[in-house]
């Protein structure tokens, strides 16, 4: 008679392993897409049960890692999963890479360049090379600022589905920045239609006046806009209509963030 091998935690479909793989393919699923996701949806895609994927859900929602939409179908990634993400993008190793090719567009461009994500209702700043010219705006790294206003903000909100859009708007204050600053919500959304079909964020001295800036999607999973590569220059030097000629080399630049994503044996680029 032959004996059958128990199975190992690898292969067993009720391990704690596979429960846990379970769970981070659920997150990675969800944080890629670009729409808020529904239960069915996140079944069908993991191959699972409906009923194991609203379990998960629960879960998760429960320990913030996930977020129902107002119509309380469509889940987001929560505070804990931005959370996680923005302390992996700080790591020191991803940072260096990141100012390698940041410091390369700098070069050609001569306008200061930084990298930023959406952190809830604001832009948070997590890289920058600073422009050799002696007329510049420093803003610290780590600091957060709205996203009506900001080149990236613009950009992620125009990346969002029109429910995600409005459901941010509705909870966030539309504060008068500069005079430019589009605090009228009909204008904005018509602002943040002809930004999403243009693909970039622009910024016409809308946050800080003297500064012009525009900013290009960093793809995540080649699908959602999950960060911005922003480039601002002050007016007295570089017009909005200058830096909008420069986004082939900013996109250029987007890629090559990307593959930091795409890439997990990237090599690590000497400290810039």
């Amino acid at each position: 008679m032959t004996s059958t091998p128990p199975s190992t935690p690898e292969f067993n479909a009720n391990s704690s392993d596979h429960k846990l793989l379970r769970v981070l393919r659920m997150l990675e699923r969800i944080s890629i897409s670009g729409e808020p996701a529904t239960i069915a949806q996140i079944a069908m895609r993991l191959e699972i049960p409906k009923a194991s994927a609203a379990r998960l859900v629960d879960m998760l929602v429960g320990e913030r890692f996930l977020t129902r939409m107002p119509n309380e179908r469509g889940l987001i990634p929560g505070p804990r999963s931005t959370s996680l993400a923005l302390s992996t993008l700080n790591n020191n190793s991803f940072r260096r890479l990141c100012r390698a090719v940041l410091r390369s567009i700098v070069d050609k461009l001569g306008e200061t360049c930084n990298v930023s994500a959406l952190d809830g209702d604001r832009v948070l700043y997590l890289e920058r090379v600073e422009t050799a010219e002696p007329l510049r705006m420093h803003l610290d790294l780590g600091s957060r600022h709205p996203l009506h206003c900001t080149a990236g903000g613009k950009l992620f909100l125009s990346q969002m589905s029109l429910l995600e859009r409005s459901a941010l708007l509705d909870r966030i204050p539309l504060v008068q920045a500069t005079p430019r600053s589009l605090t009228n919500r009909s204008a904005l959304d018509s602002e943040l239609n002809r930004l999403r079909d243009l693909g970039y964020g622009v910024d016409a001295e809308e946050f800080v006046v003297g500064m012009v800036g525009v900013a290009v999607p960093v793809l995540i999973g080649s699908r959602r806009c999950g960060m911005a590569l922003v480039c601002h220059a002050a007016s007295a030097r570089s017009s909005l209509d200058r830096l909008i000629t420069q986004l082939p080399l900013l996109r250029e630049g987007a890629k090559q963030l990307q593959t930091l994503f795409d890439d997990p044996c990237a090599s690590l680029a000497p400290d810039a």
